[in-house]
């Protein structure tokens, strides 16, 4: 297996890319090969004493994350995302995953690979952690506007991924809304809610409101990808402000500064758990091949994981699977 991973895109691109692309080769025993500025990667390679079993693939141009996606692409055409996904569009790779711009990355994605057949909207699905284990939330950020129809193939999607990568055995799907009542939220959630609970492919719950999200009630939660990015950065933005809150209340006092220190197993392995690093990233659903996105503060770590999404993806045969159910 092949996974192509965009080396110059992200925050911390490229030393930590190539970092964690090299720890995923070690890890999972599969080939990496590194898109992107060859004399940029060679150099960090040969800084870390690698010589050998890494591919490197050439791509002249870099797409920074404030230049808009459709242009950029259409203008870098030598690029190291676009470079990227054509080696798994002529099957020179299996998978890509990249932290670069993520509007480059679907414009990349939507061009190169194309969309599966009857699927009109890709999404981006994200992995949140929940009381009860994890949450797959859906589209996270793809369709600022959607329509229920589209919602409902995010849910077919979403489900599948959460069986087949997840584990998750008849995955159970609610719509985010303002309300559990049917006839609650605007017309894009009254209309949805109909067709989710008429498709008898789909294990549909009902509605489910934000402050039920990661409560555990659903697998798969469902919305439009405004708001779904909202809900994501929003809770990105809590937990790093509750940390600090946390912090800063414990450093006020000797003794709590030794509760502190007692609590500090049970603190590290809550940051664990809200820790985008440790889900690395999620698969672009809908579109005809493996794409990965990561977070652009992704670190080593992170690229690490993300790489085991896309093998996992692979072996599963998600795009296959998702073919079927739509």
């Amino acid at each position: 297996m092949i996974i192509a991973v965009d080396a110059m895109g992200g925050d911390y691109a490229p030393k930590e890319i190539i970092a964690g692309a090299i720890d995923a080769k070690e890890k999972l025993k599969i080939h990496i090969c590194l898109v992107g500025q060859s004399d940029i990667i060679n150099e960090h390679l040969h800084e870390i004493g690698i010589k050998e079993g890494i591919q490197v693939v050439h791509a002249s141009e870099v797409i920074g994350m404030d230049e808009h996606p459709g242009t950029a692409i259409r203008r870098k055409k030598d690029s190291s995302i676009v470079v990227a996904t054509r080696l798994v569009k002529e099957k020179k790779a299996d998978a890509v995953v990249s932290a670069g711009s993520t509007g480059a990355q679907m414009a990349a994605a939507l061009f190169g690979l194309g969309r599966i057949k009857e699927v009109e909207r890709p999404a981006i699905v994200t992995v949140l952690p929940a009381k009860t284990g994890r949450v797959v939330l859906l589209d996270a950020g793809a369709n600022a506007d959607s329509k229920p129809k589209h919602l409902v193939q995010f849910a077919k999607m979403g489900s599948i991924y959460a069986e087949k990568i997840l584990s998750f055995s008849n995955p159970k799907v609610a719509l985010l809304n303002i309300g559990a009542e049917e006839t609650k939220g605007n017309e894009l959630t009254i209309e949805s809610y109909k067709l989710l609970q008429d498709d008898v492919n789909i294990n549909f719950l009902g509605n489910i409101e934000g402050r039920d999200l990661l409560e555990g009630h659903a697998d798969v939660i469902v919305c439009d990808g405004f708001v779904g990015n909202v809900v994501l950065k929003f809770a990105e933005g809590l937990a790093g402000t509750m940390f600090s809150l946390i912090k800063e209340e414990l450093e006020k006092s000797l003794p709590r500064k030794v509760g502190a220190l007692l609590a500090m197993p049970a603190f590290k392995a809550i940051k664990q758990k809200l820790d985008y690093n440790e889900y690395g990233g999620a698969p672009l659903l809908g579109i005809d091949g493996v794409s990965i996105i990561c977070h652009g503060s992704s670190k080593a770590k992170a690229i690490t994981n993300a790489v085991a999404v896309a093998k996992q993806c692979v072996e599963s045969d998600l795009i296959g699977k998702i073919k079927e159910a739509i």
